[in-house]
């Protein structure tokens, strides 16, 4: 018996041991994987701590999924390949993947967005029914990506419902997929299927996109300079200012409530069709409440975006087309007064392409749905 006791508890050890051992194994991988560096710095270890990383049990894809959280997009494409990779040879051996495990790990809203559709899929693959049975509860889910699904799914559950006699469930339906889209082309195909249906929606607010605005300009930009000049407006704003602007020009603030649609501002109509030159646009906004935003704006020009006084985002980037969203600062609304002001720099560039000079702003959480604010009406007090 006490030879049996001691086989037992060697045995045990070496469980213990090996479970140990596989716990300290991947660790190690992981991170060195997600070493890697700019421009392949790196490759060549993180090849090789792939190779032994893919040699684990299907049990180590949910450590690499959790190493998905803060993980940058090159290291991210060699993890999410590794769980590929273990996946598909537990299958080719015949063995199941952990659906149940994957299905939790799915349900864990506080797991990472991406890392939470790779599981998806995979789960998918283990259990057909899955999709049925998770996508109709995602379609608020805070993962872009099985939101984006979800939202797809209900699509086509409206384009089935056509006639006359469907019409109200179908505008329901679209209705119910526009609360909850957030992906561009989906809340433009959905707006474009209600107006079809008798049901006009004013993407402009359904956005979040700031409409009115004080303007300020031209500044000085000869030879992109003025990007990185601190000019009045950058300090601090005095709507009751008179600046010494491009060419010695006085500067005062002009009211502009844009009429355009999604809230572009035309810098070309306001200020003048210029070239080097600065202008600015500055909005007050209320909230009910503090809360973390974006401000996300699109524009063909160079930008910075400063709330509260607090540089949050800049690009110094001109004539590379203009795209909804294509720029986002993130910062916080405190709970009543917020000052945005945004900084549009255009360069000396004299061909057509170069002539755009606007820009549209908007309110938003990270996941892009517009946040509810106030615009307090400001005027220039010259």
């Amino acid at each position: 018996m006490a030879r049996l006791g001691s086989t037992l508890g060697i045995l045990v050890g070496l469980l213990v041991l090996g479970m140990s051992a596989h716990c300290g194994d991947v660790a190690p991988l992981i991170n060195r994987i997600k070493a890697v560096g700019k421009e392949g710095k790196g490759n060549t270890d993180a090849a090789k701590a792939w190779r032994e990383l893919v040699k684990q049990g299907p049990d180590t894809i949910f450590d690499i999924l959790a190493a998905l959280k803060d993980t940058q997009p090159t290291a991210s494409n060699w993890l999410r390949s590794a769980v590929d990779a273990i996946a598909e040879k537990t299958r080719e051996t015949g063995k199941p993947l952990p659906a149940a495990k994957l299905e939790a790990f799915v349900r864990d809203t506080k797991n990472h967005g991406g890392a939470r559709r790779l599981a998806f899929e995979w789960l998918v693959k283990a259990d057909a029914s899955a999709a049925d049975r998770l996508m109709p509860g995602m379609l608020n889910d805070p993962g872009a990506e099985l939101r984006r699904e979800a939202i797809a799914r209900v699509l086509k559950d409206a384009e089935k419902l056509t006639g006359p006699d469907n019409k109200a469930a179908a505008v329901a339906v679209y209705k119910k997929a526009l609360g909850c889209a957030r992906d561009v082309d989906q809340v433009n195909l959905i707006a474009k299927q209600l107006k079809e249906l008798g049901n006009e929606i004013d993407l402009t607010a359904h956005y979040g996109f700031i409409t009115r605005w004080m303007i300020a300009g031209p500044f000085d930009n000869t030879n992109e300079k003025g990007f990185h000049i601190s000019y009045p407006p950058d300090k601090s704003v005095d709507l009751a200012a008179v600046y010494a602007g491009k060419s010695d020009k006085e500067v005062r603030w002009q009211e502009h409530v844009t009429g355009e649609p999604m809230g572009l501002v035309n810098l070309n109509k306001i200020i003048g069709k210029l070239k080097a030159s600065i202008g600015y646009a500055y909005t007050v906004v209320t909230s009910e409440k503090e809360q973390p935003v974006e401000l996300r704006c699109g524009s063909n020009n160079a930008v910075r975006m400063y709330l509260n006084g607090k540089e949050i985002y800049g690009r110094e980037e001109y004539n590379h087309g203009m795209e909804m969203d294509q720029h986002a600062g993130k910062g916080t609304l405190k709970a009543g007064r917020n000052e945005i002001l945004i900084k549009v720099c255009q360069n000396e560039e004299k061909e057509t392409w170069a002539e755009p000079w606007s820009f549209q702003l908007r309110i938003c959480d990270e996941l892009g749905a517009a946040v509810p604010v106030v615009v307090v009406e400001v005027k220039s007090k010259s």
